[in-house]
């Protein structure tokens, strides 16, 4: 069982509840409560004053919210299910308050890729075919063996999310159309910062050995050049749970011992006691540490969280310089 099966099987145990708390909830228009959700209120829009009510947004993770606010701006209310950068994303349990927050949405937003399992079941229980739905792995046509799951890492697919939105957006509330179109293109064009330091760091650092505990930020390290020296099994292996192969852990500290690579990428959210002897390793053999996150840290945008990183990581090829937190 892979660690998303996990996550299953948590909100499994625990979707009897969630399903009642959904029949008591009823399915009329509320304005979603957050729980477990420290982001959500600074992520929330209360929506513009007069009589038209915000539209209602759920999604899944907070980077996905934020950009929806972020487009939408005062004309949807939205509420980020999973945004704590001090827990680990991948053992969250739905609540009742999370079930009522979807039955009222008229859009949801989620990653797809087994990532968030949870959204489909409850989806099910609260069925609403007025309801709009962006999955992103549907959205960029990635098949169900995509091994990983970490779609917001990749540069391309913000845009994409991002013109879905205002489609979606749009079709709930067209007299607002031209609004969205322009938050999208301000948003589109806020990202080129990020992009040019992808390329400088590319054009500066090209094929530059480094190593991570699991595949979260890999598809930023391939914008970026680098080159992930860590076995894929091993990655593979910490993102679902399970234990890595030995002669994987062998060649895992071999890159730090031997000094094999310039930088180590540590997952700030999903660690145990292998990570943390890697984190050690690191330190005691003056590799530069970059901690990374699966969801967007408190004071940030998506964009500004993306560049942040990029930069850490150019700062420590460059200076020998280690950011292991972001906030």
């Amino acid at each position: 069982m892979n660690i998303r099966g996990k996550q299953i099987a948590i909100v499994g145990g625990t979707l009897g509840l969630v399903l009642a708390g959904i029949v008591g909830c009823g399915t009329a228009q509320s304005t979603p409560s957050q729980t477990n959700n420290t982001d959500a209120a600074s992520q929330k829009n209360t929506g513009s004053a007069g009589n038209t009510s915000p539209i209602q947004v759920v999604a899944a993770e907070n980077e996905y919210g934020n950009v929806v606010s972020q487009i939408g701006g005062k004309y949807v209310d939205v509420t980020s299910i999973m945004s704590d950068p001090n827990t680990d994303p991948h053992t969250y349990e739905a609540s009742p308050q999370t079930a009522k927050a979807i039955a009222g949405a008229q859009l949801l937003i989620q990653n797809g890729l087994g990532y968030d399992d949870f959204m489909g079941k409850l989806e099910s229980a609260s069925p609403n075919a007025n309801r709009k739905v962006i999955d992103v792995q549907t959205l960029l046509g990635l098949p169900d063996s995509t091994p990983n799951p970490h779609l917001w890492y990749k540069p391309t697919t913000m845009p994409q999310v991002a013109k879905a939105i205002v489609k979606d957006l749009s079709a709930i509330d067209p007299a607002q159309a031209s609004y969205f179109q322009d938050n999208e293109q301000k948003f589109e064009q806020s990202l080129q910062p990020w992009y040019k330091e992808l390329a400088a760091v590319k054009k500066e650092f090209p094929n530059a050995p480094v190593a991570t505990t699991e595949p979260v930020c890999d598809y930023m390290l391939e914008a970026s050049g680098m080159k992930n020296m860590t076995p894929w099994a091993f990655q593979a292996a910490v993102m679902n749970g399970t234990d890595p192969a030995p002669q994987d852990v062998t060649l895992q500290k071999n890159l730090f011992t031997q000094h094999k690579i310039k930088v180590f990428l540590y997952n700030q959210q999903v660690t145990d006691t292998l990570t943390t002897t890697l984190l050690n390793l690191a330190k005691q053999n003056d590799i530069p540490v970059v901690g990374v996150y699966e969801t967007m840290p408190s004071g940030h945008t998506y964009q500004s969280w993306m560049l942040d990183e990029v930069q850490d990581l150019q700062n420590a090829l460059k200076n020998h310089v280690s950011t292991e937190t972001l906030s």
